[in-house]
This record gives C-alpha cells, structure tokens and sequence, in this order.
C-alpha cells in the first residue's frame, strides 16, 4: 500500500512539473518571473544579466559542475514548484539544465532558447553585473 502511494504521488508531481523551451521577450521580463542566469561570472562581466536576473553559474569554464551545489543556490531563490526561466550564451546549456530540472527533478521550469544573445538581439534591458562581496 506504501509503494502504491509512493509512486502514485511521485508520478503526480511529475505531471505538475513543467518543461518549457521558449524565447525571451519583453514580456516575460516585465512579468517579473525569477530568472536563473546559469553562465560563468567572465560571461556575466562581459554582458551583463537580463535586468533582474539572478547568476547561478552551473557549469565552470571547463564544462564541470557541481550539481549539489547548483541546487542548494537554485532552492536558495525559488520553489520548487515556483516557475522560473534558466537563461544561458546561446541556449545550449539552458536547454540541458532545464530538460534535466524539468522533466527529472520536477521543477517548472522555462528554457530561454537563444540565450543572452538572442536576449542582445531583441534589446531586452540588461544590467552590469556587480560580484557579491
């Protein structure tokens, strides 16, 4: 009976979880939906962040992670059933991490196709990124 209930909630958190791959707009951004900005802090320097947005480095610039350490800063700024939008250069990596969070670990998540340069390209409003002390 324990194992039926188990998996009978399992499987409905995972119908409750969302995986979307869509691009950013103007629109999203004034709806002041929480976005995880997953580059590196050379990235983050170099053009700076959606306004608003908060950077979560994922993978270094050596393609590791540390995915213990990415979700212990992720649940830091979100709920998991909170929805929110990951957002990398190009949409590569977004679109693993948000597959990964999305349709694994049950998180409702938006994947921002075409990244921060699509971002550029639209002229979404962007902000320098300052380092925490």
């Amino acid at each position: 009976m324990r194992l039926a209930l188990l998996s009978l909630l399992l499987t409905l958190s995972t119908l409750s979880a969302d995986y979307i791959r869509q691009p950013i707009d103007q629109k999203l951004v004034d709806s002041k939906i929480k976005i995880i900005d997953i580059r590196t802090p050379g990235e983050w320097k170099m053009t700076g962040l959606v306004k608003g947005s908060i950077p979560i480095m994922f993978f270094d610039e050596q393609g590791k992670y540390n995915m213990d350490r990415f979700l212990t800063e992720l649940n830091k700024n979100v709920q998991k059933n909170e929805r929110f939008a990951v957002i990398c250069n190009s949409g590569s990596r977004s679109q693993v991490l948000g597959t990964y969070l999305g349709k694994q670990l049950g998180y409702n998540v938006i994947d921002l196709a075409g990244g921060i340069q699509y971002a550029i390209g639209k002229k979404i409003t962007l902000e320098p990124y300052t380092p925490k002390p």
